[in-house]
């Protein structure tokens, strides 16, 4: 998969931020380029993981309602 990253140099902080726009604009940062984008593979990769079926399964009874925002 390729995706779309924007990386930009942050003077406050002297590190860069790595971003992803069509992931809902997840995001990491890093001292350098190479490691804002490491850190950026390893975020999507957390977004992208399946959650444990365990921790999906309901334990009590449940409401379903609709949020309006």
């Amino acid at each position: 998969m390729n995706i779309r990253v924007l990386l930009e140099w942050d003077e406050e902080t002297q590190g860069y931020s790595a971003t992803c726009p069509e992931l809902n604009f997840v995001s990491s940062c890093g001292e350098t380029k190479d490691e804002a984008v490491t850190n950026l593979k390893e975020a999507i990769q957390l977004l992208l993981t399946p959650i444990p079926e365990e921790l999906l399964e309901q334990n009590g009874p449940t409401e379903t309602i609709q949020l309006a925002l």
